[in-house]
C-alpha cells in the first residue's frame, strides 16, 4: 500500500463542504470520484480539514492510499484535471511515508475572510459587503486579544462532536489588498463556524456596538448565543496550511 498526497484547490459556492454527506455534493465526494476512477480502484480520501458549505481553499492537502504504485503522478495530475470539474484544480500529487497524514500531520491552518466597502459587482461571490463605516484599528485591537486565550467555545457551532473547543491563535490581522479588508488568521486548529463567528463579533466591536471589554467578555462567558452572526461563508477562503 502507497500513500499519496494531493495539494489542490477549489471554488466551494457549489459544494455542501469538503466532508462527505448523504444526499449533497461535497469536494471529497468529487475527488473521490475521480480518483477511484483513474487508478480503478476504490480510493478514499482523507482532507487536511473540513471547510463548511459555501466556503473556498485556495491551497489544500489531502492524502490518499493506492493498492498499485502510481508511475506518473504529473500525468495522473494532467488526467485528474481533465476530468474533474471546472471548481476543483489539483496542483501536485506526490508519494509520502505511510503514517504521513494530511490532518493530524498540519501544523497550521490559515483563513482569510475578505470585505468590500464599496458596492462591487465583481467581487459578489468572494467578498462581503459592509456599506457602513467601521472602525479598523479598535477591530484590530480586539484580534489581538484572541492571542490571550485558548478556548473558543464562544464562536464554535452548537453541539458539535469535538473532543476540546482549545484552539492556538498564531496570528490575527487586518490589512488592505486590492480595495478589499482582509481579515487573516492563522491557528493550529479551527472549530466548526469560528473564523466567520470571529469575525462577526469584530465587525460588531468595528461598528460601535461591541467594546474591547464586552469583546473580551464573550470569549470568557463560553456561550455561542453571546458572539456575533456568523458571516456569510462566501467570503472565507482557506489560504494555507503548514506541516
Amino acid at each position: 500500500m502507497k500513500r499519496y498526497f494531493l495539494h489542490l484547490a477549489y471554488n466551494g459556492a457549489r459544494y455542501h463542504g469538503w466532508q462527505i454527506q448523504p444526499d449533497a455534493i461535497s469536494v471529497q465526494e468529487e475527488l473521490e470520484k475521480c480518483l477511484s476512477l483513474k487508478l480503478n480502484e476504490k480510493i478514499s480520501v482523507t482532507g487536511c480539514g473540513r471547510t463548511d458549505t459555501g466556503v473556498h481553499a485556495r491551497n489544500c492537502y489531502a492524502h490518499f492510499d493506492v493498492e498499485k504504485p502510481i508511475n506518473n503522478c504529473e500525468e495522473l495530475v494532467r488526467r485528474l484535471n481533465i476530468f474533474l470539474p471546472n471548481d476543483i484544480v489539483i496542483y501536485k500529487c506526490w508519494e509520502v511515508e505511510p503514517d504521513f497524514h494530511a490532518r493530524f500531520d498540519a501544523k497550521s491552518r490559515t483563513y482569510r475572510y475578505y470585505i468590500t466597502q464599496k458596492k462591487n459587482p465583481f467581487h459578489n461571490h468572494d467578498a462581503f459587503y459592509y456599506h457602513g463605516n467601521l472602525d479598523v484599528e479598535l477591530m484590530q485591537k480586539a484580534a489581538d486579544i484572541l492571542f490571550e486565550y485558548t478556548d473558543f467555545t464562544s464562536f464554535s457551532k452548537l453541539h458539535t462532536q469535538v473532543k476540546t473547543n482549545n484552539c492556538k491563535i498564531m496570528a490575527a490581522r487586518f490589512f488592505e489588498e486590492n480595495g478589499l479588508l482582509v481579515f487573516e488568521i492563522k491557528a493550529d486548529r479551527f472549530l466548526r463556524n469560528m473564523v466567520r463567528s470571529v469575525v462577526g463579533t469584530l465587525l460588531e466591536v468595528g461598528r460601535g456596538k461591541l467594546t474591547l471589554e464586552q469583546f473580551r467578555g464573550v470569549i470568557e462567558n463560553k456561550n455561542r448565543c453571546s458572539a456575533g452572526t456568523s458571516m456569510p461563508a462566501h467570503a472565507l477562503f482557506l489560504e494555507n496550511v503548514e506541516y
